[in-house]
This record gives C-alpha cells, structure tokens and sequence, in this order.
C-alpha cells in the first residue's frame, strides 16, 4: 500500500523487454536506503517488486498485463520516473490509500497557470471517468491528488508549486500520457452497488431518495 506522497525521482538505467521476460532498471538513492529482495516500489504510481538491488539502482520485473494497462512501455533509458517505497507501518498518510495497481492511462490535454499553481487537464476512458467525482482522490502517475473538476470526457486537478518540483509532472505537457488510479474506496462502493443484490435496490434509495 502507497500514499501518492513521492519520495524521489529516479531514472532508467536500462529496459530489458522479450516475451519470456521483461525487466526495468531504476537509479535512486532514497528508496535504496532500507530496501530488500522482494519489497514493493512504486514506479510513476505502478506497484513493483524488487529482485535485485546494488547501492545505486534496483531492478524489477514487468509483465505484460502491466505494460498493457499503464505508461511503462513508453519508458526509455534515461527518462525520469516517480518512486515511492510502500507505506510503513505506523508511518504518517499524507495523501490518500493507493494500491500502485493501475486502472489505465489518460492523456494530458493542457495545462494553465492559475496564481503560483498549475492546472493540469486530463482526458480518460468512461471507465475511468465514471469513478472520479470532483474533490475527491486520483493518483496520477503515482502522486495523491485532489479533482479540481470532472466534464463528461475529461477531469481536472490543480498542482502546487511544491509537488510539481518534487515529480516528474513539471515536465508533462499536452499530450503527455499518464497512469491512472482511482480511488480505491470509491472503486469497491461502485462494485458493490453494481453487483446482483437484492440489498441495491434498498441502498440506491437511500443514497438518492
């Protein structure tokens, strides 16, 4: 489990991709400060799992499933990514829940200042519309963020000065694609009002009357 609060940017070091194996190697310093065989990092919001490590990168396994559903595949030698380390046990919630599996990309349509921030709009699938509402919760590329405004195609976030210096979205731009992951709440609240049940019925009306 995540937070959406990046701890470091990193950079590829080498992309390894075949149909028996793919693999991605990332610099860093912060996330190698406790790391181990097997601990779970998020890459640009997607979570991986470590199998190797030295005292200046990490190397983890991509499967295809991944690379279908996320922007990893565009990655290239040299490219920045966003990292943050799962969530320690009894460490502070900074952002909101974030499981590092992603629901799909969404495509950066522009961008305009507003004062000292940046609004940043985003075009989605459906799918991925239907589960954001305005104010709530969207990791974008693996940063916890708050929906400014949501239209019928695309959706709407206002960044700060702070988290675009801290991320790679400073260097996003029209056109750009990036990971989407709603929130995780509101992805199980709408399953179970969608599922066969003859309790729905019942919520629904006590929801919206």
């Amino acid at each position: 489990m995540f937070t959406g609060i990046i701890e470091e940017i990193g950079k590829i070091r080498a992309v390894s991709r075949g149909s028996a194996k793919s693999q991605l190697v990332v610099g860093a310093r912060k996330v190698l400060e406790d790391v181990h065989l097997g601990d779970s990092i998020a890459v640009n919001g997607v979570c991986l799992t470590v199998i190797s490590f030295d005292k200046e990168s990490f190397t983890v396994d991509v499967m295809n499933e991944t690379y279908l559903r996320s922007s990893l595949g565009n990655l290239r030698i040299g490219n920045e990514v966003n990292l943050e380390r799962a969530m320690a046990a009894g460490g502070r919630f900074g952002g909101h829940i974030v499981s590092g599996h992603i629901d799909g990309t969404g495509r950066i349509k522009g961008t305009r200042k507003d004062g000292n921030a940046v609004w940043y709009e985003i075009i989605a699938d459906n799918s991925i519309l239907k589960g954001i509402v305005e104010k709530g919760s969207i990791a974008i590329d693996g940063i916890s963020l708050t929906v400014a405004a949501v239209t019928p195609i695309s959706f709407s976030v206002s960044i700060i000065p702070h988290t675009l210096e801290q991320t790679i979205l400073k260097d996003k731009r029209a056109g750009s694609t990036v990971n989407l992951e709603n929130d995780i709440i509101g992805k199980y609240v709408q399953a179970f009002l969608t599922k066969p049940n003859d309790n729905n019925e019942k919520i629904w009306e006590v929801l919206y009357g």
